[in-house]
């Protein structure tokens, strides 16, 4: 969430003349419904099954830039997923810099709660260490869009030409 993960990954995707697809989209999509209108009405674990079931889908597909959620990797079945077929890049900020981001996002469902920063803060702590399994991560707080977007291209084509 506020990382840059749909804004980079649609640019990647167009720069390397690669599809894109997000996880958010395809669950809106399959289930007819909002986002935040599965967490309110269903709650997040119903949430994150449906993503599961939108990475299976995705996971499959060759050529493509994937953007997920930032809690996908909450699940290891989902990283597993996603790494059989591809590079994870897990793009971080600082909960200071996440919430500056998205504090006038109403659309955002974790925020919904009387103090979002300390949300965000409590969430960065839980997921430090999956995102840690990412194969490369990326910090975005006080980079512009211009040097992740470079970064995060120049590591891919890397990666690609010279696999670990």
């Amino acid at each position: 969430m506020g990382t840059g993960k749909t804004s980079i990954g649609r640019r990647l995707s167009t720069q390397l003349r690669m599809h894109y697809v997000d996880t958010d989209d395809i669950i809106e999509r399959d289930s007819g419904r909002r986002i935040s209108d599965i967490f309110a009405e269903d709650g997040e674990p119903t949430f994150r099954e449906l993503e599961s079931e939108a990475v299976r889908k995705v996971s499959k597909l060759y050529n493509y830039v994937i953007s997920t959620g930032g809690g996908v990797v909450l699940k290891e079945e989902n990283m597993v997923e996603l790494k059989r077929n591809g590079i994870i890049f897990c793009l971080t900020a600082t909960a200071e810099e996440i919430y500056r981001r998205v504090q006038h996002q109403s659309h955002r469902s974790l925020l919904q709660t009387p103090d979002p920063l300390m949300k965000i803060s409590s969430m960065l702590e839980e997921r430090h260490p999956y995102y840690a399994k990412a194969d490369y991560t990326v910090e975005t707080t006080g980079r512009s869009f211009g040097e992740v977007m470079s970064y995060v291209k120049r590591v891919f084509t890397k990666s690609i030409r010279d696999p670990k």
